[in-house]
């Protein structure tokens, strides 16, 4: 048995593969980006052979610069986008089309003819009746795109997450399954049961026989040489949604243990051990179902989080670098009260506003680049300190957040998010937590990581909370004020905790 283990991390903009060895260090990594395919109108969608060539490329770089012999390579564990919808032929395993990215709502109109029946939806599901999640983008695959229909009528078809798609294909058509985590966010797996509910296959118009088969987050799921670069077969021994592997990564594995990773989107998410709450405000959903014993999370989700660094350096070029970000950011004039609210895919949880549309609101004389580019930055916070507030009130109220993803190199942004939020922020010395947390699941099924328990392995350096509560409350009433003014009034903050109560009651009087 080898004593490395390779996480393959598959995000919206790209894929990283990491070696790490049986410490849990990290002995190689290296990642590749692919086309964020968006028209027109909004819609974004990924090549799914473009990312599957990307991560046959990456193996092989890995193989030939890694400097570890193959034979040591004991198992993988792979961690992807979640909610993102794939369709492929179940004969030849090739695409029927490009997967429909988590962030895209052209589905809307479909969920829109459903709202009789949101209740149920989110009575088995966890979820919101929304477009985000993968049902819908389904059904829309099925209604528009004849290649998919015509695969269903002679019963080729499949449909699926990044997680299964990525599985037939490594394993040449042999195993065709999924696990909780990934499952959870489709809007088709009724989470009480942890399995394919008929009546919301039925409800969505969706081939319950295109699905794939529910099993473990750490079975074992099939072997792959990846396309022939390894001599002998290895087992893909986990795989899970990319924000569960990385609150498995920090080792959130008790009730009341709470993550924020921060990509392209963000999402805040609660351990809340093993049976789902109900809240208007954030989702319920699977973290995980190992060794059969089921992990409940409640998750807040943010359409545009890191991304609106990409918005400040390709789309208005106010930066050449997300490195510039954090200096400029420092410089802005502490008294000006711009705030940006990313809504560029409409807003996400606690708001649930598929409409809401960007702004940038409190703008004088004084603001210039760099009160724009602070005014993206404490979006990300105020955002995320919403959730908290929401997660509060069914969950109970944390005091620690974990937090991982690129973004956390930002240190003025990890400062103000300990400070809008009044928790402290601890960020790991790593940011591959995602990766991380399928190689250790991985590495555990296969006894690599037999003895290494997840608290000795990452180091963290901690933000404590440097403003008072008055400060605090007047800027989340101007968040609040602003957010009030891009969202539809039901879809407004609502049921938050007493400390963000008040503002929201300031800003409905503004």
């Amino acid at each position: 048995m080898g004593s490395y283990m390779i996480g393959l991390d598959q995000s919206t903009q790209g894929t990283k593969a990491i070696l790490f060895n049986d410490l849990g260090n990290i002995v190689y990594k290296h990642a590749r980006s692919h086309t964020q395919l968006i028209n027109d109108q909004g819609w974004v969608s990924h090549d799914l052979d473009e990312i599957y060539g990307n991560v046959i490329q990456l193996i092989n770089d890995l193989v030939e610069h890694s400097h570890v012999p193959v034979r040591d390579i004991a198992g993988v564990g792979i961690s992807v986008q979640r909610e993102t919808a794939a369709a492929w032929a179940r004969d030849t395993g090739n695409s029927l089309a490009n997967a429909i990215v988590w962030q895209d709502a052209r589905a809307a109109a479909i969920t829109d003819q459903l709202t009789d029946a949101a209740d149920k939806v989110k009575a088995k599901t966890g979820l919101p009746l929304s477009p985000y999640f993968t049902a819908a983008k389904f059904a829309w695959l099925l209604q528009n795109v004849p290649a998919v229909k015509q695969a269903a009528d002679t019963g080729n078809l499949c449909l699926g997450t990044m997680d299964s798609w990525l599985l037939y294909r490594l394993t040449r058509g042999q195993a065709f399954k999924t696990e909780p985590s990934n499952a959870s966010r489709t809007q088709l797996l009724n989470i009480h049961t942890v399995a394919w509910d008929a009546q919301l296959c039925q409800l969505f118009g969706v081939p319950q026989d295109a699905l794939a088969a529910v099993v473990s987050s750490n079975a074992l799921f099939g072997e792959t040489t990846f396309d022939g670069i390894l001599p002998q077969p290895i087992p893909i021994h986990c795989m899970l949604g990319d924000s569960q592997a990385a609150l498995y990564g920090h080792g959130c594995t008790a009730p009341g243990d709470v993550k924020a990773t921060i990509g392209t989107g963000s999402s805040v998410m609660m351990n809340i051990g093993d049976q789902p709450i109900q809240s208007a405000d954030v989702v319920a959903s699977i973290g995980w179902r190992i060794n059969g014993r089921t992990a409940y999370v409640a998750e807040g989700n943010i359409n545009y989080a890191g991304a609106v660094i990409k918005w400040l350096t390709e789309d208005v070029q106010l930066i050449q670098s997300a490195a510039e970000a954090e200096p400029l950011a420092r410089q802005a004039v502490a008294a000006d009260q711009t705030y940006l609210i990313p809504a560029f895919s409409g807003l996400g949880a606690p708001y649930w506003d598929a409409t809401a549309t960007a702004t940038l609101t409190g703008m004088t004389r004084t603001t210039g680049r760099a009160e724009i580019i602070r005014a993206a930055l404490d979006s990300i916070a105020y955002q995320i300190s919403d959730i908290l507030a929401a997660i509060d009130q069914k969950a109970g109220q944390p005091t620690t957040l974990k937090v991982d993803g690129g973004v956390t190199a930002n240190s003025y942004l990890m400062q103000f998010l300990s400070n809008i939020a009044n928790v402290t922020v601890s960020v790991p010395d790593i940011e591959e937590l995602s990766a991380f947390g399928v190689a250790y699941c991985a590495g555990r099924a296969l006894t690599v990581y037999g003895q290494l328990k997840l608290n000795t392995v990452l180091n963290y350096h901690h933000y404590q909370n440097a403003i008072d509560d008055d400060q605090r409350q007047n800027l989340l009433a101007g968040w609040h004020r602003a957010v009030l003014g891009v969202c539809h009034e039901e879809a407004a903050p609502r049921n938050h905790n007493n400390r963000h109560q008040d503002n929201l009651m300031t800003a409905e009087k503004s």
